[in-house]
């Protein structure tokens, strides 16, 4: 098993560098870059609406300026060797400085840590950790009037976009009865509140959020929880345990629960990465300044530095996160060894 991880931690290197080649060349190759943003700015504060963007000379900019830019941006060179001198400085841990906000990616970037690991981390918490149970539950009262109508309610928040749900419990629970408060991540007074306060706050500007944002996965792992459930009830070994004595109760939780929850665990690796990226709709509904709602801001406007940082993170995320999963699959399911050969 040491063998297959370690092979498995090898393959991130090569994934890792196809997957940011093939979107820094895109960042290249793409109209509408840095240098032509802000010929588009310098033509509409001039008053030049006849700027042409994309060609040197007619613009606002001379032909000598515009080389200066290329050279600064890095775009004066070719592709490869632009992005050799790019994986350089991210192996040195410098993902270059933000053409928006002018300032190091990486501090761009960690500001929006907190509220993004927050934010991940809760819905993974609260997913789980009410979906596994409500997941039992169905499999084990299936068909029973408790079992239909939750069908019906986590089917129904499945069916309905997350953004919806947003806009409709902005509306109703903070516009209209002001229950809540319509958007941002703590208060404007917070740093004068005791430390207790601060927690409260923090949660009372969740509820929201939170709810837009699992309201979404509710069904899946519901519903995953519960037919892997059933499916294992169904299995001799099960029958063959109660039929000699064991109980019901200790049928389900001594032997087809953890088996049930191989379908569970080969899926929280990739969760991993909704600790960071998260949904720039709700960020942007809610008007919380996080993870998500930054990445999409900077695609924008070209902002091509934290369009690539921001991609350095994710894809690490995601590649250790395969990794994770299978970790959690060997944990459950003891008939699963990695070796060299096949999965046995």
């Amino acid at each position: 098993m040491t063998s297959y991880f370690i092979r498995r931690f090898l393959l991130i290197v090569p994934t890792f560098i196809g997957v940011t080649i093939l979107v820094f060349a895109l960042t290249r190759l793409v109209p509408g870059g840095p240098i032509e943003r802000m010929l588009n700015e310098a033509a509409v504060a001039g008053g030049d609406v006849s700027t042409s963007v994309g060609t040197t000379g007619g613009g606002s900019l001379s032909d000598a300026q515009i080389a200066q830019l290329e050279a600064y941006y890095g775009f004066d060179k070719p592709i490869l060797v632009s992005y050799f001198d790019w994986i350089v400085k991210v192996v040195q841990l410098d993902l270059g400085t933000s053409t928006r906000y002018t300032e190091p990616v990486w501090d761009t970037i960690s500001e929006r840590f907190p509220i993004s690991i927050f934010y991940g981390v809760a819905t993974l918490i609260i997913t789980y950790g009410v979906c596994i149970p409500l997941g039992i539950v169905k499999a084990i009262r299936h068909k029973s009037p408790f079992d239909n109508v939750s069908s019906a309610l986590v089917f129904f928040g499945y069916a309905i976009p997350s953004y919806v749900v947003a806009i409709a419990l902005l509306t109703a629970f903070a516009a209209q009865w002001e229950w809540f408060p319509l958007g941002g991540f703590v208060s404007n007074d917070f740093d004068d509140l005791s430390f207790t306060e601060q927690i409260f706050d923090v949660l009372y500007h969740a509820v929201l959020p939170l709810i837009a944002y699992v309201a979404g996965s509710f069904a899946v792992t519901t519903m995953l929880m519960k037919n892997a459930l059933m499916d294992n009830l169904a299995q001799d070994y099960v029958r063959t345990a109660i039929a000699k004595g064991m109980s019901f109760r200790s049928a389900v939780f001594g032997h087809a629960f953890r088996n049930s929850l191989i379908p569970i665990a080969t899926s929280f690796g990739n969760n991993i990465t909704l600790i960071l990226t998260g949904s720039f709709l709700i960020e942007k509904i809610f008007n919380i300044d996080g993870f998500g709602l930054l990445g999409f801001e900077s695609l924008v406007e070209r902002d091509y530095p934290v369009v690539m940082g921001i991609l350095v993170i994710s894809s690490l995320l995601f590649l250790i996160g395969n990794i994770l999963s299978d970790i959690c699959v060997a944990l459950v399911d003891p008939r699963v060894k990695f070796g060299s050969g096949s999965e046995n």
